[in-house]
Formats: C-alpha cells, structure tokens, sequence
C-alpha cells in the first residue's frame, strides 16, 4: 500500500508553481505526437529530456513516456518497463543499440518523479553516454548495455514521429497512464538534473523556473499544458511555448485532461494499490475512475492522501453506473484498515445509495437513495468530529456541515472519538453481481468528468459540480500544508 501522509515533496513553498499537468490514459490509448524536423548530428548524438511524472494504473505491462519511431526493429524509448523499472531501450535496423535498466522499481502512485534522460554518444567514457536521473539523483543499474561512440540515435529525427505517452510497435502500443507535467526536450545540450531542479531546505527535490536558462535548439519544445484547444497551435493542450512552435497533435486526449494536479500541488486521486476484497476491479484516467469487473463480488478501495487528523475536507463521488442488485457506499474510513467488509468497521462512517449511512455493519435511514450519474459530496470535519453527506448538492438530514460545534443533522458527530492511530482517509465500497459493471468517478479537486459550474475551495484550489462548504478544502498538498 502506498500513501501520502504529509512530508511529501509538494508540501514545501518552492517559491515557482507548476500550473498543470496533462492525464494521459492507457485505455483510452492517449498520446501526444509530432512530426519534428530533421536536424543535424548534434541533436541526435546530445539532448536532454525532462518530465515530472505521476504513476495512475500499475499494470504490469510496459508503459511509455517517450519515444521515437515505430515497429519491432527501429525506434528508442524511455518507460517504464512490465516489473516497473525506469528503462532506456534504443533498437535500430532490428538490433538492440543501447539498453538502460533501474534497479529500483517506480510503483508510487501518490508521488511526482523528476527523470530526466540525458544523452551525449559523443562521450570517450561509455557510461556518460546515456544517464538517467530520478529526483536528482543518478539511480543504480541492474542492466547497462551502452551506445557506440557518436552513435546517431532515432531521437529529434523525422524517422518517424515523437510521441509523449505511448511507443507504437507492429503488435500494440504501449501506453502510460498517469500525469505529465513539466516536459523539457532540449536538444544539442546535455544537462544534469540540476538545470532543471534542485533540493530545498527540507531535502527534498523540487522543480524550479528554468524557462529562461535553457537554449532550446532546433528540435527542442517546451510543454506546459496551459491551453485546452484539441489543435496543434500555441491554444492546444500541446502546445510549444519555447518559441520553437513544435506543437504536438492530441490522441485521445480532451480539455478534461489538462489537470492542476502537479509537482507544486499535489491532488489525491484513488489508490490501486490499496484494496480489498476486490474482483477485476480497473483503474483508469489517472486513477479518478474506477469500473468493477464481470465477477461479482464486494471491494473496498480509498485516496492516495491518507492518516487525515485535523482539518476540514471535501471530496465528490460520481456513479455513472450504480447497478440494482448491491449497495454503493462513500465515506471515510480506518487508514489502516482491515475490516472483512469495507466501509463497516467501527473507524468507518459511510454514505449508501439506498439512503442509509452505515458503520461497523449496521445501516441506519439518514437521507436520499442515489443512482446514476448523482454526485455524492462528502465533507468530513476533523476540527468538529463530523462527517456530512450531500447528494447534487443538497446535504442530506437537514445537515449544515457549516455550523462547527454544534454539528447540524451531521451523519456522525463521534468521528473524533474512534480516530484511529493512523487517522482516516477517503474511501468507497462497491459490492456487485456478474450482470452489471459499477463505475465511479471520483473527484478530490481533479475532476475527469466535464463540471458544469465549477467550484473551487477558499484558497482557490480544486475544481467541483457544487460549492465547497465554507471552511472546507479540497485534498490536495497544498491545503495539507496549511490545515492537515
């Protein structure tokens, strides 16, 4: 299990904000591609590309961030790769040219990873041939296979077209799934990581404004994911604002991709790799989505930003799918649980779609049934002891999660008392038969479904269908940092 419990890389004021990110998923077969120029040597045998990255779905299959060319025999590539190692593998005229393999292994889904691939085949010392960097620092190699000197890689070339998030082979393409945010290609140079970041007062590596530092070269672009036009031009999601122009076309990729979860500001998002009792479950678009399998059964899953013990939060739950023959639950529950049935145990305090609230199996009437396409708004009060349930904006019981101590219809006032040691965090239960395949967005501030009002916390964070109730934040490292 993976989480996010304060401390984490985006909670430092790093003085310069990254403002978006763009969501790119592996089912939805999203990338960005370009065409680029030809360019001389010098941008085939030295460049540097830098991204931060945030992992969504851990598939067990490679998932690419970078690549150039197509097919079996000629193309190069950065991935992650099926046992989830960062990896360089460059192929030409159906030999292997150069192959990079981490030991370590990248399943974090609730962190942003700097890499940067740095390359110069003009170096008399192999090993500084092609390097790689994660978070500053140089991680160590199970596989090094490197490049002959001044070895002209597929790289900036118009061999075939570059692609952000996929490499297409004869068989399949292999996509990433998550967030890119941040994405440097600088060509004819190659730079350390320090160009790009650098480690605070913490420790930590952060990611600086670095813009006006860097010469770019003929090949190089610079993405930033401010616009939310689908063409590629200075206004598209993949637009070049380097001054190079080289602005890349979408695949699959729409305005709801473009996301402010970023290095600089850290949103939760659903955790795959915590769940229980689950069947075929699937994570997609960033982790926000979850669909349930052919195979019936109950599951239980919950937020990346977890151990919450002060502070006031909010969070919204869409079901596009709620099926008839179980029961959709949204709440909170023991960070560290180990119920049998989840959303049941006694930490746990839950919202159900027959109207019921429910805890420590026992389900009592508290407000509406919900059913597809109804959003559920959970405002839990860490400050108070309460948790409040709303459905399309209305809180149910005549509940005001705004009246603080006195804690209005609230659906529970105890949550103080039972806190557990590890504290709670936001989760779901989905219990389903074979017939029918349950689907839930879930939104922390980060929305994957189109929101027709838009509502963000106090502080301008986060992104909801209804308004945030006064004194309550949206989930995300930024909010942490001042109220968690």
């Amino acid at each position: 299990m993976t989480f996010l419990i304060g401390g984490a890389n985006s909670l430092a004021d790093t003085g310069y904000d990254i403002d978006n990110s763009c969501r790119f998923d592996d089912g939805s077969s999203s990338t960005l591609e370009i065409n680029l120029a030809e360019s001389a040597n010098a941008s085939r045998r030295t460049f540097t590309w830098s991204a931060w990255v945030k992992r969504g779905n851990i598939t067990g299959a490679v998932q690419t961030l970078y690549s150039t060319g197509s097919g079996d025999d000629d193309f190069d590539s950065l991935s992650f790769d099926a046992n989830d190692n960062l990896r360089i593998f460059c192929r030409n005229a159906g030999s292997t040219s150069a192959t990079l393999i981490t030991n370590a292994k990248y399943r974090d889904v609730s962190a942003w990873y700097h890499i940067v691939m740095r390359i110069d085949t003009t170096q008399g010392t192999e090993a500084n041939r092609l390097r790689l960097y994660v978070n500053g620092e140089e991680p160590s190699l199970g596989t090094a296979t490197y490049t002959t000197q001044n070895k002209n890689l597929l790289f900036n070339t118009t061999f075939d077209n570059s692609f952000i998030g996929c490499q297409k082979t004869n068989t399949t393409s292999l996509f990433f799934d998550g967030y890119i945010a941040e994405i440097h290609n600088v060509s004819a140079a190659s730079l350390g990581p320090g160009s790009f970041g650098e480690t605070n007062d913490n420790g930590v590596w952060i990611p600086k404004d670095c813009k006006d530092d860097l010469t770019y070269g003929t090949n190089g672009y610079y993405l930033e994911f401010k616009g939310t036009g689908t063409s590629a031009d200075s206004s598209g999601i993949g637009a070049d604002t380097s001054g190079n122009d080289q602005h890349f076309s979408l695949n699959n990729i729409a305005a709801t991709d473009v996301t402010t979860d970023t290095p600089t500001n850290n949103f939760a998002t659903l955790n795959p790799l915590n769940f229980r009792l689950g069947r075929g479950l699937t994570f997609s678009e960033g982790n926000v989505q979850i669909t349930t399998g052919t195979t019936g059964g109950s599951m239980m899953g919950a937020s990346t930003i977890a151990g919450l013990k002060r502070g006031k939060w909010y969070a919204e739950f869409k079901p596009t799918v709620v099926g008839t023959n179980g029961t959709m639950r949204f709440g909170i529950e023991d960070t560290d649980f180990h119920a049998a049935d989840g959303l049941c145990n006694v930490a746990a305090s839950a919202y159900a779609s027959n109207g019921n609230k429910g805890r420590n199996a026992t389900d009592t009437s508290h407000g509406d049934s919900f059913d597809d396409d109804d959003i559920i708004g959970v405002a839990v009060d860490l400050d108070n002891g309460a948790i409040y349930f709303s459905k399309n904006g209305t809180f149910q019981n005549s509940s005001n999660p705004e009246s603080g101590a006195s804690k209005t219809g609230a659906a529970y006032t105890d949550i103080l008392t039972i806190l557990p040691t590890a504290g709670y965090m936001f989760a779901f239960n989905l219990v389903f038969n074979n017939s029918q395949q349950e689907n839930v967005q879930a939104n922390f501030g980060n929305p994957v479904n189109a929101i027709s009002s838009g509502n963000a916390d106090a502080n301008g964070y986060g992104n909801f269908e209804y308004a945030v109730p006064s004194g309550y934040f949206s989930l995300c490292t930024k909010n942490l940092a001042e109220y968690g």
